[in-house]
């Protein structure tokens, strides 16, 4: 089982120094990416109106499965508008340390707020056959928005999670 710490995860000091959001989860067992996809596609309705680009406009698009010990664990696709992150290692396969918001941070758009959606359902066929579902396992969705200074939206990155492999932990001051 993989503890999510959510609001630690994307504290602003640990992408800053180039560190994964996936230590601060699970110190030493990170999981591996063994499929990333890269490209331009029309942005989806649903992620244009939240990046206020127009709907079917490009966006750039980091599709990923993450495996653990493995086991398929989590698909994640992050949408962030292709004007802003062409040219930058955001389109590469490899982002570099501290990910995408360390490369947004070298282009005057850090992250400084995220929101986060969580939901849960059945999973599609699809995404069953990805990671290895037995029938009856439900999936989490995440949809994690990220704001740069302004407000402005930078990513949009929708994560389906195994939910036997997850627990979701949000620790916060009152």
């Amino acid at each position: 089982m993989r503890r999510r710490r959510a609001v630690e995860r994307l504290a602003q000091g640990g992408w800053a120094d180039g560190r994964s959001v996936w230590e601060v989860d699970d110190p030493g067992r990170a999981p591996v990416v063994d499929r990333v996809r890269v490209g331009e596609e029309p942005a989806p309705e649903r992620v244009a109106r939240v990046l206020d680009v127009a709907g079917g406009d490009a966006v750039c698009v980091r599709r990923r499965r993450y495996v653990l010990e493995g086991k398929p664990v989590m698909l994640a696709a992050s949408y962030l508008p292709a004007a802003l992150v062409a040219e930058t290692a955001v389109a590469e396969i490899d982002t570099g340390a501290g990910g995408i918001y360390a490369r947004l941070a070298e282009i005057g758009c850090a992250p400084v707020r995220f929101r986060e959606e969580v939901r849960s359902r059945m999973p599609l066929p699809e995404e069953a056959r990805e990671l290895g579902l037995p029938g009856g396992t439900p999936v989490v969705l995440v949809c994690r928005t990220a704001f740069a200074d302004g407000g402005r939206a930078v990513e949009v990155n929708e994560m389906v999670l195994d939910s036997a492999a997850y627990v979701l932990e949000y620790g916060f001051d009152a």
